[in-house]
């Protein structure tokens, strides 16, 4: 019965892993994170299946692993460079940075470019925690509010109200540097 078992994980491997860790490495900017994250879904997939656990749909449940895993990577890794974060954009991911001014642009947009990174850092990490999780888990992981619902057991309307209150602070943070940079 194990071997039985083992053999099927196998294939599920197999054939799973190709898909999954193109998606994993979509999300996760960093290879050595991706290949942790695939790896950590495959061992859950063997743990569940020691465990018995019956699994209807595998392919599902193992991206919805993928999901999470990204998720607390995401969440116990603050980034300790702000251009490190990566925007989702019609499924494709921007780094952060590339909305800022371009470094080639001149010493000037350099500069720019310099301030609004550790602004915005400054900016994110004056937020309660729970607004800046909120924050970066809809605009910088792309997730949708009903996906952070259902993952941290918060309301729907609670989510907006704190992204709102974050977004309002970040405005007004950030706008003092907008401001600085008129009046020179």
């Amino acid at each position: 019965m194990a071997l039985e078992q083992d053999q099927r994980i196998s294939e599920v491997v197999k054939r799973e892993r190709s898909r999954l860790s193109n998606f994993i490495r979509r999300r996760v900017p960093d290879p050595l994170d991706a290949e942790d994250v695939l790896q950590d879904v495959f061992y859950r997939l063997v743990e569940a299946n020691r465990l018995l656990m019956p699994i209807e749909h595998i392919t599902g449940w193992l991206f919805r692993v993928a999901r999470n895993r990204i998720t607390d990577l995401f969440r116990k890794k603050e980034p300790e460079n702000f251009s490190d974060l990566a925007v989702a954009d019609d499924d494709e991911m921007l780094r952060f940075e590339d909305l800022l001014p371009s470094p080639d642009d001149g010493p000037e947009a350099l500069f720019a470019r310099n301030v609004l990174l550790e602004d915005m850092k400054a900016a994110l990490a004056e937020l309660p925690q729970e607004q800046r999780e909120v924050f970066l888990a809809h605009e910088i992981e792309g997730r949708s509010f009903k996906e952070i619902a259902e993952k941290s057991g918060v309301s729907v309307n609670t989510l907006l109200s704190r992204k709102r209150y974050a977004v309002l602070h970040l405005r007004e943070r950030l706008q003092r540097v907008y401001d600085e940079f008129e009046k020179k």
